[in-house]
């Protein structure tokens, strides 16, 4: 709004409102509000979910030391969810779809979650929705992204072929070409981009869903993770760098700069009541609104099979637990980890709650730096 109203309308009267129409300055501003949101209306946020009684329920099994954890204030991914929205609806174009399309994979994922997060609070217990059903419900926003990727493709706006790091002549399709003209059937041609999505979205909410364990630590790697997307955005927008680095330039995703930006933002706000010991916890409400905006931003910007490596820590966690189940199903009652997700096998192993956090933080630190030299290994 403040866009369309500083550069589209007073900028023909007031030539210094030029500089609004650079993605890198509004990138700047929105964070900047993201931030200020953040952290003026926190206290607030806080006490209103005291007020309510909404507090965490910390599992029998798991850690001991996390049990003085009850009742701290949760879904705090409401601040997180107003920190990143506000800041993207000021300072964005909102004629761009693709800013649209992240808006609606945010707040689609965070009623996933609130719906979980309520049920928890109102049965006073730590199981909200089932897993099938939470499931389901992500399977279906990740879906309808799909088809409005699809249609923007049919308006020759966005490609459905992949990028793949370090082969540059490689770009398969995920669309068959050749069922396209096939009657009756035509649509399962689009099945393998569908499939595709669906499985990119959901796993990146559920992988930052299960790293949500520790004060400060999902929220941290958010911060790399989503620093980390802001350049991958900003470069596959411009015309130069997109050039120089062999990318496939799409000049409409340079507006999700802004809400990368606003992101980071909201994040660093955020981690300023959750860094520990937490004054708020952000609840599966911003655990998954996180994670499937970061992979939405990914799959539009054509970067999806970079996800392994900015959020390499949230893939970690994920495949723990993934190899914990598995492992006991299949082994008659065996665990590879002491406890899972991964985090808890370190604290188990007697690792401090901060020494965890932090060590984390620098391997996310890491991983999304090697995220971004593959951009120039090809």
């Amino acid at each position: 709004m403040l866009y369309w109203l500083l550069y589209q309308k007073l900028f023909l009267y007031f030539r210094f409102f030029r500089v609004f129409r650079y993605v890198t300055f509004r990138c700047v501003f929105a964070s900047l509000t993201a931030l200020l949101i953040g952290l003026l209306i926190g206290p607030f946020v806080i006490e209103r979910l005291r007020q309510f009684q909404i507090g965490q329920y910390i599992r029998e099994e798991g850690p001991q030391s996390h049990q003085k954890k009850g009742g701290t204030p949760t879904m705090g991914g409401i601040l997180i969810c107003i920190s990143v929205l506000v800041p993207t609806l000021l300072w964005s174009d909102l004629t761009n779809p693709f800013v649209w399309l992240v808006i609606f994979a945010t707040l689609a994922f965070a009623a996933i979650g609130f719906a979980d997060d309520y049920i928890k609070v109102v049965h006073k217990r730590n199981q909200g929705l089932t897993s099938r059903q939470k499931l389901v419900f992500q399977f279906i926003a990740s879906t309808v992204i799909a088809v409005a990727l699809l249609v923007l493709r049919g308006e020759g706006i966005y490609s459905t072929r992949l990028v793949v790091p370090f082969i540059k002549g490689f770009r398969p399709d995920l669309i068959i070409g050749h069922l396209l003209h096939v009657p009756y059937i035509w649509p399962l041609a689009f099945a393998p981009f569908v499939i595709f999505v669906v499985l990119v979205i959901s796993f990146s909410s559920n992988a930052v869903n299960l790293t949500d364990g520790l004060d400060g630590l999902a929220i941290g790697c958010t911060i790399i993770a989503a620093g980390a997307l802001t350049v991958l955005t900003y470069v596959s927008g411009h015309a130069v760098f997109s050039d120089y680095l062999e990318l496939q330039r799409m000049p409409l995703v340079s507006e999700l700069v802004i809400f990368c930006g606003a992101l980071v933002g909201a994040s660093i706000g955020f981690l300023w009541y959750n860094a520990h010991p937490a004054e708020i916890f952000m609840g599966d409400v911003g655990s998954l609104a996180l994670g499937g905006a970061i992979a939405t931003v990914a799959v539009i910007i054509k970067q999806e099979l970079l996800l392994p490596f900015i959020g390499g820590v949230f893939i970690m966690e994920a495949v723990s637990v993934m190899l914990q189940v598995g492992s006991y199903k299949l082994r008659g009652g065996k665990r590879i980890f002491r406890m899972a997700p991964l985090h808890h096998h370190f604290e188990l192993g007697g690792w401090s709650e901060s020494k965890v956090i932090t060590r984390f933080w620098i391997l996310a630190l890491v991983f999304a730096l090697l995220g971004l030299t593959t951009l120039k290994l090809r």
